[in-house]
This record gives C-alpha cells, sequence and structure tokens, in this order.
C-alpha cells in the first residue's frame, strides 16, 4: 500500500505562493505518473487543501476517481474551523494515520 501523506497545503519552507504553487504541480506530476496512491492522507494546514477554496480540489477527486481514498484530520478540521466545509474524502484520525503509516509499504511525504 502507498500511503501519500500530506501536512502542509504548500510544498517547501519559502514563500507561500511558491509552496502552493509547488504542491499542485507534484500533485498534478504524482496523478499523471505511473504508481497507485492508495490514501491520502492530510494533516495540519493540509485540511485546506480538501476543504471549501481549495486549489487542488480537482485534482484530488481524479485521485479519488483512479481509487485513491483521502481522509482529514478531524482535530485537524476543528482546529481550523472547517469541519463543515469538507469537500472530499472522510474525517480521519491520528489512530488511522498512525496505523496506515505501519502498515504502508511506502510513505510518501512532499513536504
Amino acid at each position: 500500500m502507498t500511503f501519500l501523506y500530506l501536512n502542509s497545503d504548500k510544498m517547501g519552507d519559502g514563500p507561500d505562493d511558491l509552496g502552493k504553487k509547488l504542491l499542485k504541480s507534484f500533485l498534478t506530476e504524482l496523478l499523471e505518473a505511473d504508481v497507485k496512491i492508495d490514501l491520502i492522507g492530510c494533516i495540519n494546514s493540509a485540511v485546506y487543501l480538501t476543504t471549501e477554496g481549495s486549489e487542488v480540489i480537482d485534482i484530488l477527486r481524479k485521485f479519488e476517481q483512479k481509487g485513491t481514498k483521502i481522509a482529514t484530520c478531524g482535530t485537524c478540521l476543528d482546529y481550523h474551523g472547517l469541519r463543515d466545509k469538507l469537500l472530499i474524502g472522510e474525517i480521519g484520525s491520528m489512530k488511522m494515520a498512525v496505523e496506515l503509516m505501519i502498515k504502508a509499504d511506502k510513505v510518501i511525504r512532499p513536504n
């Protein structure tokens, strides 16, 4: 199983707008690559990727159409006040994230 772990709505430590552009490009390239992503887990500010206003929601929908499950941290959604703005996937937990990381054959973490 391949687990894509996203813990930010951007990639790298530079300017926010550049980081968001890089993450969008990364997700697009990963979607087009010949690799099956079984689960995408969104933690911390990555909740902005699966909620209203996301700049990558269409890319995530394409992953879902290819059979990828998407889970977003419930604690993180609550912290950011976004639980009712979730657009895709299910609400997950830290327990779920830990179990998946332990079981995964591969964990991809772009940040």
